[in-house]
């Protein structure tokens, strides 16, 4: 998705002296937004899977077999 694709569904708030106080986001873009930013772009994998350490990772896998 392209950013004036994104741009063109938010909605800002202001409070009554014009600042912009908050940002309203469709629900479906938000959920994108989301997911784009947990996962790793090469691997795929959540950014909480990412971080696991690899040592742990084995040990899932020995326990697992």
């Amino acid at each position: 998705m392209i950013i004036a694709q994104i741009e063109s569904q938010i909605r800002y708030v202001t409070n009554t002296e014009g600042e912009t106080t908050d940002v309203l986001v469709p629900i479906e873009l938000w959920q994108q937004l989301i997911s784009s930013r947990n996962s790793d772009n090469v691997s795929g994998l959540a950014w909480i899977d990412e971080q696991e350490p690899k040592a742990q990772i084995l040990a899932d896998l020995q326990e697992s077999v």
